[in-house]
């Protein structure tokens, strides 16, 4: 009778247990009321999709490539992570494929919520930790541009990970701990200037998710926030960029400026990896906003980096 207590009681514990991750894990998503009818501004999309670097992702690798294959969201590349290998999806506008058949809210949910068009949660290897800071006006552009780009024909593929990352359910409580949902603040203490290089910094441009080191549970260490760390592959350290002794001190705005329109460091090097994508897309910015985003790095706290750590 005992054994009948017990066992029933362990069940009744499973149960509950089992509830309460359900819930606690359910994704959240933004209503479509939200999104009242205008008129999308598409240049202002193509800035988004230049300072989000979304080609540098999701551009289907060619032989032989030409400037306009940037456009082609195809996806494929393998993403090599401690959690696993992450297969990039097709973005385009290909209806099957891609993105083509989605509606406005999807996106904005996939980009500011972080979940699927089928109600999934989607990997934080997509950075919507920093996308949910952007304005949604900003987002709807976005989506207005990537519309009228190439469809591209090409199925997508699975990602590679282990028990237990590929329960994506899961990733309802990481979202608990390191998605807050508030948008990027602006401070009426800070300039115009200021304001709109640490929303590009911050929001769409998603700097500090390269160049920050991460706990143990993948979210971004705050007390070292842009102080670089780790390249998610595995690769390499990527730099730090606040205004420390082994960061940016000796670099000036115009310095960090040019990088980002040349891809050209103060001494006449230029950068590698990763970041030659990175200048490709800026390149494309104004040099008003390419202005705000070196002001705003140079405003930021000064931490150490990996040079400073013996």
């Amino acid at each position: 009778m005992r054994r009948r207590t017990l066992l029933g009681g362990l069940v009744v514990l499973a149960l509950a247990g089992g509830g309460a991750f359900w819930q606690l894990t359910q994704p959240s998503l933004m209503p479509a009321t939200l999104l009242g009818t205008r008129t999308a501004n598409v240049e202002n999309g193509k800035t988004m999709f230049n300072v989000g670097g979304c080609a540098s992702c999701h551009a289907t690798e060619v032989s032989d490539p030409k400037p306009e294959d940037r456009l082609k969201l195809g996806g494929g590349h393998a993403l090599k992570t401690p959690f696993g290998t992450f297969k990039v999806p097709n973005i385009s506008s290909d209806p099957k494929a891609g993105m083509g058949a989605w509606t406005e809210i999807q996106f904005v949910n996939a980009m500011q919520r972080g979940v699927g068009r089928n109600g999934e949660h989607l990997y934080p290897a997509f950075p919507y930790t920093s996308y949910q800071r952007m304005r949604l006006d900003d987002v709807r552009d976005l989506f207005a541009y990537m519309k009228s780009l190439p469809a591209v024909d090409r199925p997508n593929e699975p990602h590679q990970l282990g028990f237990p990352f590929n329960v994506r359910r899961g990733l309802g409580l990481w979202k608990l701990l390191f998605l807050d949902g508030k948008p990027y603040e602006t401070s009426p203490a800070r300039s115009a200037v200021l304001n709109r290089g640490g929303y590009l910094v911050e929001g769409p441009g998603h700097c500090a998710e390269c160049h920050s080191p991460r706990n143990l549970m993948g979210g971004i260490d705050a007390d070292r926030r842009f102080a670089g760390g780790p390249a998610p592959d595995g690769k390499g350290f990527i730099a730090n960029i606040t205004p420390h002794a082994d960061g940016l001190a000796k670099w000036t705005d115009k310095d960090i400026a040019y990088l980002l329109e040349t891809g050209q460091t103060p001494d006449g090097d230029s950068v590698g990896g990763s970041m030659t994508d990175v200048s490709t897309n800026t390149g494309m910015l104004t040099a008003e906003d390419r202005n705000a985003m070196a002001a705003y790095l140079k405003s930021l706290p000064a931490r150490a980096g990996k040079a400073s750590k013996k």
